[in-house]
């Protein structure tokens, strides 16, 4: 997933903790395999290559996943959109290359998440518009890391906390004591902008530095709008706070392509969802359920 696994658990046996820890870590490698847009041979890969030609019958997993993607998109009125990768594909990140005008014109139209068609009888995906690309990388993590914990409360554990970059989700505390999660200061990574104490719950953060590059004082990162299929710039950084990784990693996306007003707007109207965000001049916002007290 190009990104850092992080599994604390607690058992009274040191080995039982051990075996819980490498499925964590044997899980987050299937899942990478099956969505990876950069492995040939992963199922998403396949979708990519052959949805457009004809309906590709797919698994249960990657399914329901772009089902709910694809809630995501109508709840956001397309800022969520998993086709932005018909234009993300020409960014480069270690290259510092990023679609030329031509590439940005002929693609653009085809990120819209209404191209995608889902047959749920006959469990296939099909794409109207040719060209058109999905990448999960907006919600996939979230989905390890739920399935991470999925697995592990299975097995008996009962106090964790499982993290793949930015997405971490919490079950119990720890040794009655909260666990203690702390959001990157998005100008130095050796910071946090600040520091939550939290149990049993999931957040997500986004940010405009985890794969990006500057050009010509631009900064030019993945989180990209879907209406333009430029990075969006209005924020720094967004984290989202709520019950499962899979909804709030998707949201932190959204929020961030929408900005600090209409992304607060949306997560006031959901249910058990609350945010941070820290806008393009370094200023840090709570959603109402946040906001410390006077």
């Amino acid at each position: 997933m190009g990104t850092a696994i992080h599994v604390e658990l607690w058992h009274t046996d040191k080995n039982t903790a051990e075996k819980n820890i490498q499925r964590v870590i044997t899980e987050m490698r299937r899942i990478d395999s099956l969505m990876s847009p950069y492995k040939k041979d992963s199922e998403l890969s396949y979708i990519n290559d052959q949805a457009a030609k004809h309906p590709v019958k797919i698994s249960a997993e990657l399914f329901n996943l772009i089902q709910q993607s694809l809630k995501i998109s109508k709840l956001s009125n397309g800022a969520f959109d998993i086709t932005f990768a018909s234009v993300g594909q020409f960014y480069d990140y270690r290259k510092k290359s990023q679609p030329t005008k031509k590439e940005l014109a002929s693609n653009l139209k085809k990120i819209n998440y209404k191209h995608i068609k889902l047959n749920k009888k006959n469990q296939t995906i099909f794409f109207t518009q040719p060209g058109t690309k999905i990448d999960l990388g907006g919600i996939a993590k979230g989905h390890a890391v739920d399935r991470s914990i999925q697995i592990l409360q299975q097995h008996g554990i009962t106090q964790a906390m499982v993290s793949a970059g930015g997405d971490t989700r919490i079950i119990g505390d720890k040794g009655g004591r909260p666990w203690y999660v702390g959001i990157r200061h998005p100008r130095d990574k050796n910071k946090s902008a600040v520091i939550l104490p939290l149990s049993q719950t999931a957040i997500s953060t986004s940010g405009d530095y985890e794969r990006y590059f500057i050009k010509d004082n631009v900064r030019h990162h993945h989180i990209i709008k879907p209406s333009t299929g430029d990075s969006a710039r209005e924020l720094r950084s967004v984290s989202i706070l709520g019950s499962d990784s899979t909804t709030v990693d998707a949201l932190s996306t959204t929020v961030f392509i929408l900005g600090l007003n209409k992304g607060m707007k949306l997560i006031s109207e959901l249910p058990n969802a609350e945010a941070i965000i820290i806008d393009n001049n370094g200023l840090m916002y709570y959603s109402t359920g946040l906001k410390p007290a006077k």
